[in-house]
């Protein structure tokens, strides 16, 4: 059985993902609590005492808007972190998957590919991409977007935030003239068992078969979990985007490579 080493364990894709792989793989957990990857010391160290064949590097700083205001902490989580542990992998020649973010591209002329140029708008997409261009070539790169699917995560992905604002009668403002490609973590961890079984050091797109609005997304989630339909408002991207991180307008994400996986549309789950 290969042994999969994991960054990031208990995050909101890690915990899905481990719990779903478990019996394919021996999975090693590698939580923040046992390393600092800002740490370059301590990380070869943990490295060099792990017996592994693979590792998933799904540590991250994740917070869009909160990287524009600490842009040196992303740094050094995204891009130092992420350049120590691959040396540190690197040095055990063995392999790695760098999970990275449809938040490399601008949103400017979609659907973006494997082969589609990075030109990230805010920080938090410039770190992963700088992060990208540490493994290119030497490891494999995913690309997800808007993961969703884990009810049981401490951090809730966009859906179990949504409806627990509708829960509360909250009125949402959600943007009408953009779009997002939620991906269905089941599906991501589905393709990431037949990646890691063939492994090749390139880029692929592990991402929703379906591209939608924010303002649809959200309307979905009110029919199916029956609330109040009047909370959503359509809002447009410049207004919505003030005062806020600059992102992505269409992040309209597809592959070219993935024929293994079938990646299913947006699909809400009770």
């Amino acid at each position: 059985m290969l042994k999969i080493a994991i960054t990031g364990p208990d995050g909101l894709i890690g915990s899905r993902i481990i719990e779903l792989l478990k019996n394919a793989f021996h999975i090693l957990s590698i939580s923040h609590n046992d390393l600092d990857i800002t740490d370059k010391n301590q990380v070869s160290d943990k490295i060099n005492a792990l017996d592994f064949d693979f590792l998933l590097h799904l540590a991250g700083y994740t917070s869009v808007d909160g990287a524009e205001k600490e842009k040196n902490l992303a740094y050094k989580i995204n891009v130092e972190g992420t350049k120590h542990i691959f040396e540190a992998v690197e040095n055990r020649n063995k392999k790695m998957i760098y999970i990275s973010t449809d938040f490399v591209f601008d949103g400017k002329n979609p659907p973006f590919f494997e082969d589609s140029v990075p030109n990230p708008l805010g920080y938090y997409g410039l770190t992963k991409y700088e992060g990208e261009k540490i493994v290119k070539d030497k490891a494999m790169i995913v690309r997800i977007s808007y993961p969703y699917g884990n009810p049981t995560s401490q951090k809730p992905d966009f859906v179990t935030r949504l409806k627990q604002l509708l829960e509360k009668g909250q009125e949402l403002k959600m943007m009408q003239d953009a779009s997002i490609t939620p991906t269905l973590i089941d599906d991501i961890a589905k393709a990431l068992k037949y990646l890691i079984a063939n492994y090749k050091p390139e880029v692929y797109h592990i991402v929703g078969s379906q591209s939608l609005s924010p303002f649809e997304a959200g309307m979905l989630i009110a029919k199916k979990f029956n609330m109040n339909e009047d909370l959503i408002k359509p809002i447009s991207f410049a207004k919505y985007e003030t005062g806020k991180a600059p992102r992505p307008q269409f992040s309209e994400i597809k592959s070219k490579k993935n024929d293994f996986q079938e990646m299913r549309g947006f699909v809400v789950k009770t």
